[in-house]
């Protein structure tokens, strides 16, 4: 899609693609990141946690959210940086077998400093399939304007 700073339009809506949570990615994001807890490891300890099964990492939620975000190709020639994430909240577990998509919205745009590029502001949440709310979040980048 590649859109521009001049091109985004607040209040729009993209939704991503749905995607499967499994063990494997779990265990993926354990080695990746050395974060074995066993919430993430030990099935029995995440249910006698009170969980229905171990869970992924908080930041494994996050990172997945920019994964899925970047599958829309919204930016694909005009990305410059993020910026950084606010406001994140992880409002419920994110479990193995959990089914989730990404909803996002632009909620505020405005030229950089130099006026050479646009710094936009994106509202990103992680929904599982039946619509339970489980990262709510705030995300900045800077993208290039038309040339």
């Amino acid at each position: 899609m590649n859109l521009t700073y001049e091109d985004v339009e607040i209040g729009a809506r993209y939704t991503t693609a749905a995607h499967e949570i499994t063990v494997a990615d779990i265990a993926d994001f354990c080695r990746l990141t050395r974060d074995h807890h066993p919430l993430h490891t030990d099935e029995a300890y995440a249910k006698k946690a009170g969980f229905p099964g171990i869970i992924a990492h908080g930041l494994y939620g996050l990172s997945l959210m920019e994964g899925l975000k970047t599958e829309l190709k919204l930016y694909e020639d005009t990305s410059i940086a993020s910026l950084g994430w606010d406001k994140v909240k992880f409002v419920a577990p994110l479990v193995a077998g959990d089914v989730v998509h990404v909803e996002m919205d632009f909620t505020a745009k405005r030229e950089n400093a130099k006026g050479t590029a646009g710094v936009i502001t994106e509202a990103v949440r992680l929904i599982r399939a039946d619509g339970t709310l489980l990262i709510d979040s705030q995300h900045v980048s800077l993208i290039r304007k038309a040339a």
